[in-house]
């Protein structure tokens, strides 16, 4: 993969969240587009698009696929209204939508360069927006431009290499190492907790993504944080593990976003629900970086601690043979009842 190719995307992004223009070129055609929820009005007015762009996830919920345009699965554009941000915000972000229950009539017309348009879903959730766009075809000369094989480049997780490691004595395990991953245009370190003394046998393993509110507020309405400590503490009691810390919070959606699916939660839908209406799919995490730390490591062994069948088929499609998985049950609350039952009725979490 090119690193010039991963700098172009890291740009890219960068521009995205700042809320400034930037390209999108791919073979089948090239996309200007300007993010709605980091674009100001200004911006907008000068960028001069009447169209959005938006997820094929949220296109479900507006009832745009009914549409045959829009139909196919995947982004969707919305054609000639000359939305302002503060309209197109209410199109986008549904949390606005009990404030905004009226939307549309839209018309729906081809995105015109649908490699592009996926790569501009992929960078907003990479960025922590939400994935909508003002949007017009290619002209003249860009400032910051892409490809989606930039925005590949740039996610490869063989760039991920080993920063730092130190002795880290933590609760479960006085002779504990942490271990620091990190690929040269990403921002975010992924962490790796090395429990007990490495011999033969296969780690205990807990793949674990990053949750501010559980891991670090004490959060009731999911079972993060008390996942993490019985994790380490069940490593502590096993001859040797590993923590894989993944900075992917809110199942890959970003931390803004997670706090969004919260309130939607709060309106009455279920966490899958919830990531659909924001425009996401239902699991964002890229598991292809857990395979790498445990490559780095030297672990292509392990033992798995996870109710998440689905984690144990990722890893073993990255090569990481898992040679047991290990169920972890922990009591439910009032608050969590609801999440944990969906994540067993819907996606196939079990004990």
């Amino acid at each position: 993969m090119s690193d010039a190719g991963a700098r172009r995307a890291a740009r890219a992004i960068d521009a995205l969240r700042r809320g400034w223009p930037f390209r999108v070129t791919a073979p089948d055609g090239s996309l200007d587009l300007l993010a709605v929820e980091s674009a100001r009005d200004a911006a907008q007015a000068e960028f001069s698009s009447e169209d959005l762009l938006l997820s094929g996830e949220r296109a479900v919920t507006l009832k745009l696929t009914n549409q045959r345009v829009a139909a196919t699965p995947g982004p969707v554009r919305l054609a000639g209204a000359a939305y302002g941000v503060a309209a197109a915000l209410a199109i986008a972000d549904p949390s606005l939508d009990l404030a905004h229950p009226l939307k549309g009539p839209f018309r729906t017309v081809a995105t015109g360069a649908e490699t592009a348009a996926a790569a501009a879903m992929t960078m907003a959730r990479h960025a922590g927006l939400l994935p909508a766009f003002f949007v017009r075809e290619a002209a003249g000369e860009a400032e910051t431009e892409c490809g989606a094989e930039d925005v590949a480049a740039l996610l490869d997780p063989s760039r991920l290499e080993v920063a730092a490691r130190a002795r880290l004595p933590v609760e479960a395990s006085e002779t504990a190492e942490i271990v620091a991953f990190r690929s040269p245009e990403e921002a975010s370190d992924h962490v790796a907790l090395i429990v007990g003394k490495r011999d033969g046998n296969p780690p205990v393993v807990r793949l674990h993504s990053e949750c501010l509110t559980g891991d670090v507020l004490g959060s009731l309405k999911c079972d993060c944080g008390p996942q993490l400590h019985a994790a380490l503490h069940a490593m502590g009691d096993a001859p040797w593990g590993v923590l894989l810390y993944l900075r992917q919070e809110g199942r890959g959606i970003g931390l803004v976003n997670k706090l969004r699916a919260y309130a939607l939660q709060d309106q009455g839908f279920d966490t899958v629900d919830a990531n659909l209406r924001l425009g996401f799919p239902v699991e964002a995490r890229d598991f292809a970086i857990a395979g790498r730390m445990l490559e780095l490591l030297n672990v292509p062994r392990i033992r798995l601690m996870t109710n998440n069948p689905e984690k144990v088929a990722r890893l073993e499609h990255e090569g990481v043979e898992v040679v047991e998985r290990l169920p972890l049950a922990l009591p439910t609350n009032k608050y969590n009842e609801q999440y944990l039952a969906t994540k067993r009725d819907r996606t196939g979490h079990q004990l």
